[in-house]
């Protein structure tokens, strides 16, 4: 057996998700499903380095899985790409350690969230961005996104049903926005994060953006450590699984 280290990326608009579930579609469905036609008939568990929501995408999600076929490595990228729909690729494929493991020994990740800021929405973003009518003051909030920096508990900015239990402490090391024309970049790296945390984020700086909240309110909504206190939760479309960092 030898272990197989993969990055994907995927258009996630039709898909409930990554992580397999009872009810509809995934992309760990679909990626289980093309390695066992390659395993012929036998099942492959493949292992991420996070779950993504229905309708997020990922440009650089990590798999891995194991597998007793004798494959040069430099043709696993086309060999199961060929199995797989027109909306999950395979990026990168090699070799890994019988050690590592995609969920554990990641270090870090990387999410960027896409809001198009203009009063008519783009028909051919709408899978893509989110789209609002209202101004935004960018200043109001990058201001705010600097009083996200750093470790925190960040109770407050993950919804209630997150499954993990005791402090929800991450650490982001960088939380900024850019700007070109009418599209918007939320970009957050940290340590990790919780279940709907950059959705929470982003759409608690829209209202910031939109002068419904002060960017000093995000100290507060920390320090509270009440999901109520925060804003929103921005549509996953935007959403984007960047990169992940061992």
């Amino acid at each position: 057996m030898k272990r197989i280290r993969m990055v994907i990326g995927y258009d996630g608009t039709n898909y409930a998700g990554y992580q397999v579930q009872p009810n509809g579609n995934t992309i760990q469905a679909e990626l289980e499903k093309a390695l066992r036609k390659m395993h012929k008939g036998d099942q492959v568990k493949v292992v991420a380095s996070g779950r993504t929501d229905a309708r997020v995408h990922a440009v650089g999600q990590v798999i891995h899985f194991d597998t007793p076929l004798h494959i040069p490595i430099a043709n696993w990228k086309r060999a199961l790409g060929s199995l797989l729909p027109d909306d999950i690729q395979v990026v990168s494929a090699e070799q890994a350690t019988e050690e590592f493991h995609a969920r554990y020994d990641a270090k870090g990740k990387e999410y960027r969230y896409y809001v198009y800021q203009a009063h008519e929405p783009d028909l051919f973003r709408r899978h893509y961005t989110h789209h609002v009518r209202a101004e935004l003051d960018i200043n109001r909030m990058r201001e705010a996104c600097r009083h996200l920096e750093g470790e925190h508990d960040f109770t407050s900015f993950c919804s209630p049903k997150t499954d993990i239990k005791g402090a929800k402490v991450r650490t982001i090391y960088k939380a900024e926005i850019t700007k070109e024309g009418n599209d918007m970049v939320f970009v957050f790296r940290g340590s990790g994060f919780l279940y709907n945390m950059v959705r929470i984020l982003v759409g608690t700086l829209l209202e910031i953006g939109r002068n419904e909240r002060d960017p000093e309110d995000v100290k507060r909504i920390i320090e509270a450590k009440n999901r109520n206190e925060a804003g929103k939760t921005a549509p996953p479309q935007g959403l984007f699984l960047w990169e992940v960092f061992y």
